[in-house]
């Protein structure tokens, strides 16, 4: 069936290469999804199409009657002979110098045209050769393309001259530097990483464009124009031959199946398609991870060979190019060189002889001032060094000092570990750090594979050491100074979530883990006992600072009794910072800064023997607020009437700052009948700050929600307090992503917030029906199952509510209004997002909640309210 579609011959014209053409191109792509996922399979698919619209072209070229000694030519991937299903048919019309021009111009209009009719989604240009030779002068993107070129029909001999003469402009040394940049340039552009979640298995580092970067040079140097002919140019070996091919295989069966399983030209393994790709292969889900999981494990693996390679032939092709051979050479001792400032081996089989001498390259790298890399011959040498490295290896007590030398060391802890990681030795050595290498985290809140986010938290932590980021986080920076083991929160920082994807607990798993690499490291039992602490409990710290109420006695007694110590506790803050931090740009704000450095240091205070004493600590408070107004040009007592009417919770939930804010905006307005509202910039970060003072009612929390909603803000915390005289004074922080503004755009925002707000509160009919909101791609692909916890707290008197759900607009008004309903009042709210995933608790108490029917009601009204509409 598959042949007779191919080989049916032409006739009826336009219509009928139609339909051959598009009957061909489904039956193969049809064929190639029934038949094994293999790269086998998909080099004969790619193969088949690519004859087939050759042979189509050739049809339209003899119908379109082009004049004679023009010649068709196929450029690009298509001249490469790699057509995937849905890539663009790239070819030049190149015509011979003299043809006249009116028919020359209905030719190839007519012949363009009669592509675009059958299907064929050609990109054309048509020159002379005078014309090609010029533009490859001027566009190294031209250059590139012809450099691939193939004839399809046409004249044979101006195609000779056509390739001929493109070739004699080449300037080796010129072309190499121009892909060079152009290709660090798109690895920026991707992230500069093969482990983004949703990479581009054609552009992004470790892609198939970094295997055709390095034929391209090699094609332009004259040096071999198949990896067979770089191996017999010496540029690589007979094993990196296989590897190559195997990784390119991968890589091309990967993009096959995407394109096909699209329908359409798809270059990113995107969320929405990565389930239905991995299907393809014939992945099952499991328990322990999905289809998708699998096959995004294969591809990392891939990228991650791709780019080891692509560094070595890179390096090669410019000594070769550049004679850099000859560069000027320092001794460092008798195993490394300098060469260039590359670190390169003294000899080809070191690392066979001198085991040891593996983890001595990045102590060396470490030690050597102006060494900025690795050489190719060091690179192919730890390449080709892989099986030295066995379990002999990792139990050599030689090598596990060196390793804790790398640890220990002053300097170029962050590059090391990235060096250890991209060369594989980390994982080699670390033999559980190589089962987390390229594993994905589908929780909507990491934006990293686990390895590469460890290695984020491992810079992060590192960064607190260095007095040139001091800047970026002063009060964690100074902390560090005085920490004596900087080599203790990096072995945390590795080992933190190295237990990832095993299924159970990973801080329990990972505390093993981390205690038995401790004790075949040497490392002294006080240390062991911390580091174990920080990996078991790295996630205790943000979940107290985010989901408790700080203000409460118990919350911090509790905790602290869980740090123990004010060394554990230091620790456990700076490792809780790096962590956030490394997660995704996007989870971090000034806010979360605030809470944390507020847990610490207000448990600091426990620890160091201090009794709370509330009174004291809420008369301070009160001081600092009253200074505060008589900076502001306040009168004595402004603050009286208003702070008569408030309990002691509200000064224990509030800082001098926003007590002393309240008085100044609220002194005249003690018993209005209309809401108040206030806005600010925040003191805390971006975002504004707003107060909102009104007579309480059930619904009020709802139409604060709504209106937030409805203007595109996004509430980061909640302060809710209910005074003595039944008026609601409630501060929220807000932002509004995307938002840039000078002084004035905040002063026009803050404006149309008290005017809208005010108008909106004042409203008294019915809470409008919550949007379901559109959730993002990424939450479609991966959705979380809403949860809904309510309890009643330590002393029974109030209830804790906690909501864990996808993230989408208008998420916390529906959560406000099902509370409203219910006539419950909310004394607290912390508002936390993750990525894409909100985890909320909100202190709640009423009447309805002493019901275990109305419990039920209100828990299921929540679910529903939480769940996206379809």
């Amino acid at each position: 069936m598959l042949t007779a579609v191919l080989d049916a011959p032409p006739s009826g014209g336009v219509a009928a290469l139609r339909a051959r053409f598009r009957d061909g191109k489904k039956a193969l792509i049809a064929h190639f999804l029934q038949s094994r996922a293999s790269a086998p399979a998909a080099t004969r698919m790619i193969k088949a199409l690519t004859r087939h619209v050759d042979g189509t072209l050739a049809d339209l070229w003899r119908n379109a009657a082009m004049p004679p000694g023009a010649a068709l030519v196929a450029v690009g991937g298509y001249g490469r002979g790699e057509l995937f299903p849905h890539s663009d048919v790239d070819v030049l019309v190149l015509l011979p110098v003299g043809v006249p021009t009116d028919a020359l111009r209905a030719s190839v209009e007519g012949f363009i045209t009669a592509c675009w009719d059958i299907g064929l989604e050609i990109g054309s240009s048509v020159r002379t050769v005078d014309e090609c030779v010029a533009e490859a002068k001027a566009d190294v993107t031209v250059q590139t393309a012809l450099l691939e070129s193939r004839l399809i029909c046409g004249a044979k001999r101006l195609c000779v001259d056509f390739k001929r003469a493109t070739a004699a402009v080449m300037d080796p040394a010129a072309f190499l530097r121009a892909k060079t940049l152009e290709m660090r340039q798109r690895h920026v552009k991707y992230e500069d990483t093969p482990y983004s979640l949703e990479p581009n298995c054609k552009e992004s580092p470790g892609g198939l464009r970094d295997l055709q970067v390095v034929m391209w040079v090699a094609r332009g140097a004259g040096l071999g124009r198949s990896w067979s002919e770089l191996a017999a140019n010496g540029l690589i070996t007979p094993f990196e031959v296989k590897q190559l091919q195997r990784n390119e295989g991968t890589l091309k069966v990967i993009r096959a199946r995407l394109h096909a399983v699209a329908g359409r030209r798809e270059d990113r393994l995107v969320f929405d398609l990565q389930t239905a790709v991995a299907e393809s292969f014939g992945y099952q889900a499991s328990r322990a991870q999905r289809s998708s999981e699998v096959l995004m494990h294969r591809y990392y693996w891939a990228a991650k060979a791709v780019t080891q390679l692509n560094q070595i032939l890179m390096l090669n092709i410019e000594e070769r190019i550049n004679s850099s051979e000859a560069a000027p050479m320092r001794v460092i001792d008798e195993n490394f060189l300098d060469r260039g400032g590359m670190l390169e081996v003294a000899r080809d089989d070191l690392y066979a002889e001198q085991p040891h001498t593996i983890l001595q390259t990045f102590l060396v790298f470490q030690q050597s001032p102006g060494i900025k890399g690795l050489s190719a011959r060091t690179l192919r040498a730890l390449y080709n060094a892989r099986n030295v490295m066995d379990g002999q290896f990792r139990q050599d007590p030689a090598n596990r000092a060196l390793f804790m030398q790398i640890l220990r060391q002053p300097q170029g802890i962050t590059h090391a570990f990235r060096l250890l990681n991209q060369t594989s030795v980390l994982g080699r050595y670390l033999w559980v750090f190589r089962r987390i290498v390229g594993r994905m985290q589908h929780d909507l809140f990491h934006v990293y594979t686990v390895d590469q986010h460890i290695l984020m938290v491992l810079r992060n932590v590192r960064r607190f050491f260095i007095p040139e980021h001091a800047h970026e986080y002063p009060f964690c920076s100074q902390l560090a100074s005085e920490w004596d083991k900087p080599e203790i929160l990096y072995v945390a920082a590795l080992f933190h979530d190295v237990a990832k994807g095993r299924g159970g607990d990973h801080s329990d798993l990972g505390a093993v883990e981390v205690r038995r690499f401790c004790r075949d490291h040497g490392i002294d039992r006080e240390d062991t006992s911390l580091i174990e602490f920080l990996v078991k409990n790295h996630l205790t710290m943000s979940t107290v600072a985010q989901k408790e109420d700080l203000s409460d006695a118990d919350v911090i007694r509790a905790f602290a009794l869980k740090a123990g110590n004010v060394r554990r506790l230091t620790a456990l803050y700076l490792l809780t910072v790096a962590d956030i931090r490394g997660t995704s740009p996007k989870v971090w704000n000034a806010w979360k800064g605030k809470l944390l450095e507020d847990l610490y240091r207000i448990t600091l205070r426990a620890l160091g023997g201090a009794k709370p004493n509330l009174d004291a600590d809420l008369e301070a408070r009160k001081q600092e607020a009253r200074q505060l107004l008589a900076l502001h040009s306040a009168l004595p007592g402004t603050e009286g009437p208003l702070w008569k009417t408030l309990e002691l919770s509200y000064f224990a939930r509030h800082d001098a700052t926003e007590i002393a804010w309240h008085a100044r905006s609220l002194w005249r307005h003690i018993e209005a009948t209309e809401p108040v509202v206030r806005t600010r910039p925040s003191p805390v970060g971006d975002g504004l700050q707003v107060l909102v003072y009104s007579p309480d009612r059930p619904d009020l929390f709802a139409r604060i929600c709504g209106y937030f909603d409805v203007a595109g803000f996004s509430i980061q915390d909640a302060k809710i307090h209910t005074s003595r005289t039944g008026y609601a004074l409630d501060t929220f922080q807000i932002v509004r992503y995307g938002f840039e503004a000078d002084q004035a755009g905040y002063r026009d925002l803050i404006s149309l917030i008290e005017t809208q707000l005010t108008l909106a509160l004042a409203s008294t009919g019915p809470l409008p029906e919550p949007s379901r909101g559109r959730v993002s791609r990424r939450v479609k692909s991966f959705p979380i199952t809403p949860r809904v916890s309510l309890r009643p707290d330590e002393r029974a008197q109030r209830w804790l509510l906690s909501v864990s759900a996808s993230d989408r607009s208008g998420l916390l008004y529906a959560i406000a209004r099902v509370l409203a309903q219910h006539h419950v009042n909310l004394q607290l709210a912390k508002v936390t997002t993750l990525g894409e995933r909100v985890e909320d608790t909100f202190l709640i108490d009423g009447p309805s909640l002493q019901q275990t029917r109305a419990q039920l009601q209100i828990e299921t009204e929540l679910l529903d309210a939480l769940t996206p509409s379809r």
